[in-house]
Formats: C-alpha cells, sequence, structure tokens
C-alpha cells in the first residue's frame, strides 16, 4: 500500500470517530432542552391559575389576597387581578400627563342619579319653655301698703283665686266712708250709690267684701289681691325681659328658692306690676331650623318630641307657629310647637330633639358619599371612558344620606359612588362647570 492510502485510512478513520463524539454531545443537549421545555409547560398552568385566584384592591394595588372579601386600608372590595399580561391599548400617554386634580384613573364602581319620591325628615333640636299665651300679670289697683304677704319666693305654685296679699290704702279707706255715708243719708240716690259702689270694685274690692263692708256698717282697712291665674309666680319686670325669660326657660336653677323682691311693709302705687306667673301646664317646645331646611317645613306639618329628660316619652305633635325672622345668635329659623304640659310634666327650660316629617318629595337623588364638599361648590366624579373627571353640580337638601341634585347631572352620567376614594390627600381640586 502506498504512502498515500495509508495518510487517507488514519483520517478517514479520525473523522468517523470525532463525528460520533458530535453527534453524542448534539443528542445530550437536545434531550437537556426537551426536558426544560416539558417542565415549564407543566408549570406555567399551575402558575396561571394560581395567580387568577389572586384578589387586589383598586385603589391599593400593595394589597394582595388570595381570596376575595375587603381591602383592610379603605374597605373596598377586593377584585381578581389579572395575570394574563393584557395589553392596555385605551390609555394614552396624553392620559397618564394630565394632572392628578383634574383627571383621575380608577376603576371603583359607580352609581347613577335616581328620580324617586323620598320622605323628608328633618333632625331638629330645641327647648321647652313657657307659653306666653298663658302669662298673666298682678297689678295693684290703688295706692298702699303691703300688710301681708302670701307669696314667698320665685317659682312658687299658685291657684287661681288664692289671696295674694292684703294692702292698706287711705284711698280705698275714703271711698269705703264715702259709700257707707251716702247709704245712711241719702239712700234714695241710687245713681251716687251706685257710682260709689264701682269706684270701690275698680279699686280691687270684691262683690263679697262690698257686701260685708255695707253689712257691717264699718270700712275694712285692707283690701286682698287674689290671683286670676293658675301657675308659678315670678317677680314682675320690664317687659324685655319678661320677653327674654320665656324664650330661654329657667336660666339659675339656684334662684328657684330665692325671695322676691317685694316684702310686707312696703309700698306700692296704683297700677304697679307686683308679679307675672306663667302657667307650666301649657307650653312650647321652640325648634331651630338651619336656613337650607327651613322652606320645607310648614305649619301643619307632624312632629315628634323627644325630650332629655324623659327621652322614652316622646310625643307627638304638629307645628303651630313659624317665627318670620331669623335669630341673631344662631342665624337658624324657629318654629312653635304648642302642647299641652299637663300630663307630661317637662321641666321649663330642659333640651329636646325632634323629627319634623316635611312630606315626600319628588326630586333626583345622589348616595351623600358621592358628593364631595369643597367649600361652596359641590363636586362628583363623572366617568368619561376609564376615568374620572371632577365635575361641580348644584345640590340641594340632604335626607337620609341622599343629597338633592339640582343642576349638572344627567340621568345617564355615570358617578363614583364614593368620591372621597378618588381625592389625593394633597391635590385641590380643579372642576369643569
Amino acid at each position: 500500500m502506498s504512502s498515500h492510502h495509508r495518510l487517507w485510512s488514519m483520517v478517514s478513520g479520525k473523522w468517523s470517530i470525532n463525528r460520533a463524539y458530535i453527534l453524542l454531545i448534539a443528542y445530550c443537549l437536545l434531550s437537556i432542552v426537551f426536558t426544560a421545555c416539558q417542565e415549564a409547560k407543566q408549570k406555567q398552568p399551575q402558575t396561571q391559575a394560581a395567580a387568577k385566584e389572586t384578589y387586589t384592591c383598586p385603589m391599593h394595588p400593595q394589597i394582595i389576597n388570595d381570596k376575595a372579601g375587603s381591602c383592610p386600608v379603605c374597605g373596598m372590595d377586593l377584585v381578581k387581578k389579572s395575570a394574563n399580561g393584557e395589553k392596555v391599548t385605551d390609555i394614552t400617554l396624553n392620559d397618564l400627563l394630565r394632572p392628578s386634580n383634574q383627571y383621575v384613573l380608577s376603576s371603583i364602581p359607580t352609581v347613577h342619579i335616581q328620580l324617586r319620591d323620598e320622605p323628608i325628615e328633618i333632625p331638629a333640636y330645641g327647648f321647652i319653655t313657657y307659653d306666653t299665651r298663658q302669662v298673666g300679670t298682678l297689678s295693684s289697683n290703688v295706692s298702699g301698703r303691703i300688710e301681708k304677704l302670701y307669696v314667698k319666693y320665685r317659682y312658687q305654685k299658685v291657684s287661681k283665686g288664692q289671696k295674694i296679699m292684703d294692702i292698706y290704702s287711705p284711698e280705698l279707706l275714703t271711698a269705703q266712708q264715702n259709700l257707707l255715708f251716702l247709704q245712711q243719708h241719702d239712700a234714695e240716690n241710687k245713681t251716687l250709690i251706685g257710682a260709689a259702689r264701682q269706684k270701690l270694685l275698680l279699686l280691687g274690692m270684691s262683690n263679697q267684701q262690698l257686701d260685708q263692708v255695707i253689712k257691717s256698717g264699718k270700712p275694712v282697712n285692707t283690701v286682698s289681691i287674689y290671683s286670676a291665674y293658675s301657675g308659678h309666680i315670678h317677680e314682675s319686670s320690664s317687659p324685655e325681659s319678661m320677653q327674654q325669660q320665656a324664650q330661654s326657660g329657667m336660666k339659675d336653677v339656684s334662684l328657684i328658692t330665692e325671695e322676691l323682691p317685694l316684702k310686707e311693709g312696703m309700698y306700692v302705687t296704683k297700677g304697679q306690676n307686683l308679679f307675672v306667673i306663667y302657667n307650666p301646664s301649657k307650653a312650647w317646645a321652640v325648634l331651630n331650623i338651619f336656613s337650607g331646611q327651613a322652606s320645607m317645613v310648614k305649619v301643619g306639618d307632624k312632629v315628634r318630641i323627644i325630650p332629655e329628660t324623659v327621652p322614652d316619652k316622646d310625643f307627638r305633635a304638629a307645628i303651630s307657629f313659624i317665627e318670620p325672622f331669623y335669630r341673631p345668635d344662631n342665624k337658624t329659623a324657629t318654629a312653635r310647637v304648642y302642647f299641652n304640659n299637663a300630663n307630661n310634666a317637662i321641666p321649663i327650660g330642659s333640651q329636646v330633639k325632634a323629627v319634623i316629617f316635611a312630606g315626600a318629595r319628588s326630586a333626583r337623588w345622589l348616595p351623600e358619599e358621592a358628593v364631595l364638599t369643597l367649600g361652596l361648590d359641590k363636586v362628583v366624579f363623572v366617568k368619561k371612558d376609564d376615568a374620572f373627571i371632577a365635575h361641580k353640580i348644584e345640590a340641594g337638601i340632604v335626607n337620609d344620606h341622599l343629597i338633592q341634585v339640582l343642576n349638572g347631572l344627567t340621568e345617564e352620567d355615570e358617578v363614583a359612588a364614593n368620591a372621597q376614594y378618588l381625592v389625593d390627600s394633597e391635590s385641590f381640586i380643579k372642576v369643569k362647570q
């Protein structure tokens, strides 16, 4: 064999050996790659299945739970978290660059305006005071000195016909002597006797006292003043202070047993007001109504009164009168409820709560949580595509966690169910009119 053939045989043998090694290495690499792909395919459905069972909060994505529930931060319902990596194509760069005080990306629930009749119940607070229509004044018809005083302290209870005081009056004594003189020396002069008798009646004497004087033929030195009213007795004061006391009730409880300013031995003048008598059996419940709700209240509306002293003994009444002005101290409208306090015996001056039933009103309503208050402005977040835009509305009354929408929205508009979730603590909301 020639040297050329031997060299070729050697080269051919080495190439066969190297080719076998290369094929063996390639087979091993293919086996490894195929096994890894099979394991990846087996793990991928498990991973996707586990991801599909993951829930998160729309407002707090850091909250992740393996089952449905509520967000521990804001209380919103958790939503299922998508794991398939869907591409969002409806949000553009311009959307993301919009200011957050005008344009908010969120997926919170939405609500629509509801047009229906709602029974209006207006809460109110107030107090119990005397019925000024039942206030009586005791005055003196003659000038004289107080000989005997039968009442001793403020708020003492008196009855109609009860004797209050005895007054010695020289004028009264002279008028009695004139009547007796006419009876003895000119009994036929009925005109003068009748005038003398009428003068004594005007000076405060009763018919029984006159008959006793004529029968005995002797004048009495004192005349008694009787109460024409039943109630609690107060000292007389100026009309302004009387009105203030009647409106505010009993201010200082320590004055209940304080002595009256009038004492025995003091002199009084003709026409002087001596005492004022308030009847606690007839009372008012004075209710303060906020200006935004005053227009809905009218005379005759039913009202439930709950006294603070006996909250379990509430009673029903009706609005009797609405004062045509606002009180300067609280800037609220005032409604009066007249009621009989004889059975309830509610202390004058005690506080009360009330619910005024103002009837049903047909209006467009939104949940109160859907409206954000910015001072004098009311704002809702209207949904536009996948975002919410702050929008100003004109709102009316608030009733039972619902707010009336007067203008600014239609029934087709979707608004965020809770506007507070879309407010950044550091942002200043800019609204579109």
